[in-house]
């Protein structure tokens, strides 16, 4: 079967949801295919920073988001040797509605943007249906080729292809675009372990002891557990017993709950990459989100910049969208636009990687750089330069004047 559609966006996670979203809210005719049936998987990145909250409320989402069940991260910050803790990033300094980050399952936030979606004629969400291929005509991105649920196949031809299909994008990999990697000194190991009411409310602490490291996320009711170790390491061959002993021995707060953890199938992994794509675009695709720069985990920040991409690119291609298909240097003000605080926060990640968890990783230490937490120490307002780079980025987007919407009250 043959269709047609102004744009169709590969990927329905935080990226793809908001660019179908605001170019809906443009008037454009817009299909987010999505491979899978619903939003119900086990995703790790459920961190909606500052810059995120600012956009669901010029949308009108602000009030239904905070509706859903989640938790907030005022500060983050790590413990210093010598038992003090240092506030790497204190959002409480930002000046904006929302100085804090919001905790709250990924699956909730993007059945709201659906929902959202629905209400305009020119959405169509398409779960269960996932691109095989792209179309290429005269030189150029035409189209998908996809497969649905039910075994059926088809063609739907597009003026734009967006790819937010993820760190693993079929569609970035289909148009033969490869990123640079830079080198990441660890992967992730995530689990849950249930929380009593008030432990590390509010804040996000990384612990590290003896060549662990570890980062628990306070959730209602439960912990969110990255457990780091050395890349290419496969801790979950070391067996249970070791993997509880281990995370007893970094959070002894914890120790008492690690029997939780039953078998090695309750840890799940992350291969934690680090890359950027140098061209975002072909004539007809562009890239946003993880699919043209995957971020580390450091700072929860990868679907605040994927969605900041999104937004700019509804900002700059819904007029061109208007007209007919988007020319290559229009898909290239994408990246102009975004390129720099992708940069800036994927420095700072390196850097945190460089001197902070490989050094502990390696037994160097068990806590930040004695320097780094002097300076902190004494000039506390420093805490604000990392809280506006993870929370707002360089260049925070806002929603475009189409695209905003009077607020929607909870129960609405």
């Amino acid at each position: 079967m043959n269709e047609r559609t102004n744009c169709v966006i590969v990927g329905g996670g935080p990226a793809g949801m908001v660019a179908g979203l605001l170019l809906a809210r443009a008037g454009i005719e817009v299909t987010v295919l999505e491979k899978h049936k619903d939003f119900l998987r086990d995703f790790r990145g459920d961190t909606v920073h500052p810059s995120t909250l600012t956009l669901l409320d010029e949308l009108g989402l602000g009030e239904k988001f905070h509706s859903l069940p989640h938790s907030e991260i005022d500060f983050a910050g790590f413990p210093a040797e010598d038992g003090t803790m240092m506030r790497l990033a204190d959002f409480t300094r930002l000046k904006v509605p929302h100085p804090y980050i919001a905790m709250v399952p990924q699956w909730d936030f993007l059945d709201l943007l659906a929902d959202a979606g629905a209400k305009e004629p020119t959405f169509t969400l398409r779960q269960s249906t996932e691109m095989t291929g792209l179309i290429r005509e005269n030189g150029r991105v035409a189209g998908v080729r996809y497969s649905d649920g039910d075994g059926k196949t088809g063609e739907l031809r597009a003026d734009l292809v967006i790819a937010a299909d993820g760190r693993w994008s079929s569609a970035r990999r289909e148009a033969g675009l490869v990123p640079k990697e830079y080198g990441t000194p660890f992967d992730a190991w995530w689990f849950r372990i249930s929380r009593k009411d008030g432990e590390l409310e509010g804040r996000l602490t990384p612990r590290m002891q003896d060549r662990r490291f570890a980062v628990p996320l306070p959730r209602q009711g439960y912990f969110q557990v990255a457990y780091l170790g050395p890349k290419g390491d496969d801790l979950r061959a070391k067996g249970i017993e070791w993997f509880q002993d281990n995370v007893a021995a970094v959070l002894p707060e914890l120790a008492d709950r690690v029997h939780e953890l039953e078998t090695i199938d309750d840890i799940k992994f992350l291969d934690v990459k680090l890359n950027l794509l140098p061209k975002w675009h072909l004539d007809g695709l562009l890239c946003i989100g993880d699919a043209a720069h995957a971020m580390s985990p450091v700072g929860g920040v990868g679907i605040n910049l994927a969605v900041q991409d999104a937004v700019a690119t509804a900002t700059l291609l819904a007029g061109p969208l208007r007209r007919g298909r988007p020319t290559e240097a229009d898909l290239a003000k994408v990246r102009k636009r975004r390129l720099a605080p992708t940069l800036l926060v994927q420095g700072l990640q390196r850097m945190l990687h460089k001197n902070i968890m490989e050094p502990v990783m390696a037994g160097e230490r068990n806590g930040p750089p004695a320097p780094m937490v002097k300076l902190f120490s004494r000039f506390p307002v420093l805490s604000y330069v990392p809280a506006r780079l993870l929370g707002l980025g360089l260049r925070p987007e806002h929603a475009p004047a189409f695209a905003r919407r009077p607020m929607e009250p909870a129960g609405g």
